[in-house]
């Protein structure tokens, strides 16, 4: 039979972007009739009330992606007995409830607000759940160390560990525009790749449609204004359950890439997909921690916060981080390219992850307070970094704000751009 996997994955993906292209606005009105909005305070970065329910519209545009491939696979395979789809399916319907149920404790901590405990909780049963009704989980180094079996009485808490550990590290990234959407979808970009590689067509397609569910919400997000929404605690709760099945899937003991675990340290792949995430939240909470504070606490001590802080873009504070997670994803590629052991891809993925993420922030941190010269420069440039008075900037907003309006109030809108840029 031909290899018909590129059918199902177009579909899932032109279905997905299509899908959350079709509900955005609608949700975008309910959220501001309903006043869902994110208020601006002392610790924020938004200077106005702003949507906070984008990740619904991402959800739906995931759930319909995987509607859309699932009806072409079963088309295709029509004559396949039951049982042999009857895996990944009750894996794919159990990783769907449990992003279900973080899009609703999401959804809750967004409008009226969880106590850290509730949500550690709420995570450590659904991790727990899907662990023991799929029966995956990191029960596997894969040879790292000379290790690869690992009892479940080990395994689990280490997933459920990881697991928390990878949701709250996205959901404390989300501060400025573009950023979460923007990094996740360059994780499952590559995930979805590595997946394609080594032939799990299943994760490879629920990591395409998390990036086409995603892009035009991270369009809005980055270049909108009336048409902004955040993703919210609802987004990237699920965006980390996702994260989270895909280190599963990778380190699991029958995993796919079992057949590459010589050569490639895969708990090195997963680590530098997610190093900007991981780094920055453990270095966070490990100083909170030290000053004698709530490692929940909310603060401004997050890498963006340091790009902010030295008037740096929204838009390129978040181009930067996507690029150092690409750059340590790099690194690892040429070392294990180059031969390196197991444990060195390992070490080299934490140290260049330390260098760039913790090595950025303590030397932006270090010249905003020593009013250096590198820091006069960065704040002499910094402006430059502000794209939203562009043209090109500004035209663009115009037509992705233009479906919220009405036809009058459209033209309106265009005259006074047109104006505006011919004067």
């Amino acid at each position: 039979m031909p290899d018909y996997s590129i059918w199902i994955i177009a579909s899932s993906i032109l279905t997905s972007f299509f899908a959350v292209q079709w509900i955005y606005f609608k949700v975008l009105k309910i959220a501001k009739v309903k006043n869902l909005v994110d208020n601006p305070d002392g610790r924020k970065l938004q200077k106005s009330p702003v949507p906070v329910v984008g990740g619904i519209a991402v959800f739906f545009g995931i759930v319909f992606g995987l509607l859309a491939s699932m009806a072409v696979y079963y088309a295709i395979h029509r004559d396949m007995p039951a049982y042999t789809a009857g895996v990944a399916a009750n894996e794919l319907l159990s990783l769907i409830l449990a992003m279900v149920v973080m899009l609703y404790t999401g959804t809750m901590d967004d409008i009226l607000g969880l106590t850290p405990k509730a949500r550690f909780v709420i995570e450590i049963l659904t991790i727990l759940g899907i662990v023991f009704v799929t029966g995956g989980c990191i029960d596997s180094f894969h040879g790292l160390w000379g290790i690869y079996a690992i009892s479940w009485y080990y395994a689990v808490p280490l997933t459920v560990l990881t697991g928390v550990g990878i949701i709250n590290s996205v959901n404390m990234i989300d501060g400025v525009n573009g950023l979460s959407s923007g990094l996740c979808m360059i994780c499952c970009l590559i995930f979805g790749f590595a997946f394609l590689s080594v032939g799990d067509i299943a994760n490879a397609v629920l990591a395409f449609t998390m990036v086409s569910s995603l892009f035009p919400f991270f369009i809005h997000n980055v270049f909108g204004d009336t048409s902004r929404m955040f993703i919210g605690d609802a987004g990237t709760m699920f965006m980390g359950m996702l994260m989270t099945w895909f280190v599963i899937s990778a380190m699991r003991s029958d995993t796919h890439f079992a057949s590459y675990e010589n050569s490639y340290s895969i708990i090195a792949i997963v680590l530098s997909i997610l190093s900007v995430p991981v780094a920055d939240t453990l270095r966070v909470m490990t100083m909170r921690i030290l000053h004698g504070r709530s490692p929940f606490s909310p603060d401004k001590t997050h890498l963006h916060h340091a790009f902010v802080s030295m008037g740096v873009s929204h838009s390129i504070t978040s181009l930067s981080e996507i690029m150092i997670n690409i750059t340590v994803v790099a690194i690892w590629y040429l070392s294990a390219r180059l031969g390196a052991p197991l444990h060195c891809q390992l070490y080299t993925v934490i140290l260049f992850a330390a260098i760039l993420v913790w090595g950025t922030y303590y030397f932006l941190e270090h010249e905003k307070f020593s009013n250096s010269r590198m820091a006069k420069w960065m704040r002499n440039f910094s402006p430059k970094t502000h794209l939203a008075s562009k043209e090109w900037w500004q035209r663009l907003t115009y037509r992705l704000d233009a479906p919220e309006f009405s036809l009058k109030e459209r033209k309106n809108l265009r005259e006074r751009l047109e104006r505006k840029f011919r004067n």
